[in-house]
């Protein structure tokens, strides 16, 4: 590997040099990109990559031989079109199944897969519940796993539960788990393979060990829906609160063993809720930032980085992020005021972002040179800062995600 395992080692310690408040040798720029990579090289579209991810080697190697990230993003969100349609998923829509235009990335459709009356049932026993409720309803396929009973097969009940997968339904479930199990592990071993294949023909680390949600967005995304979950604030706080406790003890678990042994320490969390509009600080205090903060610490504790990407505006929340480890947490803001986020973080945490899409797809060369100089200006004295993309890039001008990197590469060296 020679010079790219030295190039590999840089790009780590620059990051590493700005999570931990220091100044490195360069402003480290770590944009977030989904479909762009396919548009730029105009190949492939997005539904050829859903059928077959093995043609994001060639998307994404084209994608690298012309841009250099500091850390970058392998192709872990093409999901295989194959695990949809066999498992009968019930929340996804991707193109040429449900849309028309073939270079329309995947949709999640959000819909109530919990109901508030399923609170205590959910909280005395998450994993039957997930089970025999959740499971069923997000995967048509998957319904006859409802008819399965572990908890009662102690002694002869074990009798009942050996019976119970005589159930063609039963059966037909676990066909499917066996066929989707294997296209899913099909696409992780390529998804890692990918991922050595970064570091060896680029010297490019990925940008994070494993992604993460905070415990709320868990509840809210997958179970209970927008407007129900933060209606529950109201109408079912305390089992609610109740319910985040548990979510928060398995999460926790979770992402630490999802995170093991990856090559960065980087989890990467999205957060979804927490956006000023949708909840008041009485509120985000309550319900959302205590399980969430003791992901963070129990995170560091275990030796990770919690990459905290606030998807919206949180300018209402910055002093509720100063309570975390000092140096040992980033923030990536999408429309967070920059220079407030400078000003009450700076001494404590690393910040990133916030370069908008607007601009990168919409505006000019120079408009981009001006906001990117604007950042850099702002947020990186006296270090802890990485550059960012505001959110995803997909149709973005290349003359702009160009003129973004060189920003970076001139301007933003000491």
């Amino acid at each position: 590997m020679g010079n790219k395992q030295a190039i590999y080692d840089a790009r780590l310690k620059r990051v590493a040099d700005a999570v931990a408040l220091r100044e490195p040798d360069r402003v480290p720029i770590v944009p977030i990109f989904q479909a762009f990579p396919v548009f730029y090289q105009n190949k492939w579209n997005i539904k050829d990559l859903l059928e077959d991810y093995h043609r994001a080697t060639d998307v994404y190697d084209h994608f690298y031989t012309h841009f250099e990230p500091d850390m970058g993003w392998d192709p872990t969100l093409f999901f295989p079109i194959d695990y949809m349609e066999r498992s009968g998923i019930t929340w996804f829509r991707w193109p040429g199944k449900h849309f028309d235009d073939v270079n329309t990335m995947y949709q999640y459709i959000e819909g109530e897969y919990m109901t508030a009356d399923e609170y205590p049932e959910a909280i005395r026993d998450i994993t039957r519940f997930m089970m025999h409720k959740w499971l069923p309803r997000s995967f048509s396929k998957l319904s006859g796993l409802s008819q399965i009973e572990f908890r009662n097969s102690m002694w002869f009940g074990h009798m009942g539960l050996f019976a119970s997968f005589s159930n063609p339904e039963v059966r037909a479930a676990f066909d499917t788990l066996f066929e989707t199990g294997k296209i899913v592990a099909d696409f992780f071993a390529y998804v890692d393979e990918y991922r050595a294949h970064m570091k060896e023909k680029f010297g490019m680390p990925p940008i994070f060990a494993s992604l993460a949600f905070a415990p709320f967005d868990m509840i809210g995304d997958t179970l209970r829906g927008t407007e129900p979950i933060l209606m529950d604030m109201y109408e079912h706080p305390d089992e609610l609160l109740e319910f985040i406790d548990v979510v928060t003890e398995f999460a926790i678990a979770d992402m630490i063993a999802a995170s093991e042994g990856r090559g960065v320490p980087y989890v990467y969390f999205w957060l979804h809720k927490g956006v000023d509009k949708f909840m008041s600080n009485e509120h985000f205090a309550k319900f959302y930032w205590p399980s969430l903060q003791k992901c963070i610490f129990a995170l560091v504790d275990a030796g990770r980085t919690p990459v905290i990407y606030a998807e919206g505006a949180y300018n209402n929340r910055l002093e509720f992020f100063r309570d975390v480890p000092k140096g040992k947490v980033v923030f990536d803001f999408e429309y967070t005021d920059m220079d407030k986020a400078k000003k009450i973080l700076g001494d404590n945490s690393c910040i990133m972002g916030n370069v908008p899409a607007f601009t990168l797809s919409y505006g000019t060369k120079q408009e981009t040179v001006d906001y990117c100089k604007w950042l850099i200006d702002t947020c990186a004295p006296g270090g802890g800062y990485i550059l960012d993309t505001a959110t995803m890039v997909d149709d973005a001008k290349p003359e702009n995600i160009e003129a973004m990197f060189e920003t970076v590469f001139t301007y933003g060296a000491k």
